[in-house]
């Protein structure tokens, strides 16, 4: 086991190292230039992301993997129990209420 690790470990060392030695640099202006969708940048790539876009984005993780919680449930509803299935329409319950929360606290419009 410990001669198979190390002779992994010497392996990768010698690719990583052949890979910095035998490679061609060049550097090229067009391959280090800013991309943005074909188009030549204008002003700073660098900006900065209005707070908002953030939001969106955690909103869209939050519901995302709440759904995924909702796919096992789907499979196992058949062999439920009563007790399962009240706290799966609990958590239904605070998942809509929480969407009707930010419906209603504008969060998901973009102005």
């Amino acid at each position: 086991m410990f001669k198979m690790a190390l002779l992994a470990l010497i392996i990768a060392l010698a690719l990583g190292a052949a890979s910095f030695i035998l490679v061609y640099r060049q550097r090229d202006s067009e391959k280090w230039s800013s991309y943005e969708c074909g188009f030549n940048p204008w002003g700073d790539t660098r900006g900065r992301f209005e707070v908002r876009f953030f939001l969106v984005a955690l909103l869209f993780l939050i519901f995302d993997l709440e759904i995924m919680f909702l796919f096992p449930w789907i499979l196992a509803v058949s062999n439920m129990s009563i007790v399962a299935f009240i706290t799966i329409l609990i958590f239904l319950f605070i998942l809509t209420i929480g969407f009707i929360f930010e419906w209603l606290n504008r969060a998901l419009d973009w102005e």
